[in-house]
């Protein structure tokens, strides 16, 4: 079973559009759409397990030129 999350990113003003084209292009992640509101992008990504999320979100996502703050929510079945 796959681990899925939800990465809520901020990012510097007037980049949310180049920025989701960015993350697009990283493995792992199925969807990546600019938004308003208090986030400029929501990301929807997955892993094989917790580990390997955490590199996705450290070492691919958050070193996107541009992305000031990121938050991920990790999905739950409940």
């Amino acid at each position: 079973m796959l681990v899925q999350a939800y990465i809520l990113v901020q990012t510097n003003v007037g980049k949310a559009a180049d920025v989701a084209e960015q993350i697009r292009a990283i493995p792992g992640v199925t969807l990546a759409e600019d938004v308003t509101g208090p986030y400029d992008v929501i990301v929807r990504a997955e892993a094989t397990n917790v580990d390997e999320l955490g590199q996705l979100v450290v070492a691919k996502v958050q070193v996107v030129p541009g992305i000031t703050r990121t938050v991920t929510c990790p999905v739950v079945h409940i």
